[in-house]
């Protein structure tokens, strides 16, 4: 006898990718942390195989869900994008983690005018429950940023935020201090 995957419960992490999955880069010319500019700057952080694995293996989708405006900004081509993207892919891959789906905003309100995809938008996320049948009042959204709070509240989810914040401030169901801490989380709720 079969089992019914139709009938369950289908649960979804929604991660933003820089600061959450990858290390920023210290921009000197911004003074600010930014988004990896080439695939030569993209790296993981520490225990992000894990921590994806054990999500995985709780029986939780997979989603990216990213705001690069890199191309709107005129930093980065398309080309050096998807680049950075497939890094991403390739490295997963060899720990045979995958993502259901990635979705990226590249526009940025000041150099390409409102969109209805940039976080806290939760166009991404809402997308993906149509198209998927996802509960999202049992999936997360994980982030570092308010944007990627506020983005998982809208669309229904619970929260997790990593950093420093008070979760009361962020507004985030838990703030923890990275991935692996946030996989825990999850896995006990």
């Amino acid at each position: 006898m079969g089992i019914d995957i139709g009938s369950r419960v289908r649960r979804a992490v929604f991660l933003d990718r820089d600061g959450v999955l990858n290390r920023n880069v210290w921009n000197p010319a911004t003074a600010a942390w930014e988004s990896p500019l080439t695939p030569e700057q993209f790296e993981l952080m520490p225990k992000v195989i894990p921590a994806l694995q054990l999500l995985r293996d709780a029986g939780y989708l997979l989603f990216l869900v990213s705001n690069q405006p890199n191309y709107a900004k005129g930093k980065a081509s398309m080309r050096t994008l998807d680049a950075i993207h497939q890094r991403l892919e390739m490295a997963l891959a060899e720990e045979h983690i995958s993502f259901t789906a990635c979705y990226y905003c590249f526009h940025h309100p000041a150099f390409t005018g409102h969109c209805v995809c940039r976080k806290p938008s939760p166009y991404f996320l809402l997308e993906a429950r149509d198209t998927l049948g996802l509960d999202l009042e049992q999936s997360w959204m994980i982030g570092d940023r308010q944007a990627d709070i506020d983005c998982g509240r809208a669309a229904g989810t619970r929260t997790v935020m990593i950093g420093k914040m008070p979760a009361e401030e962020a507004g985030a169901d838990r703030v923890v201090s990275d991935l692996w801490a946030a996989a825990q989380v999850i896995r006990l709720l």
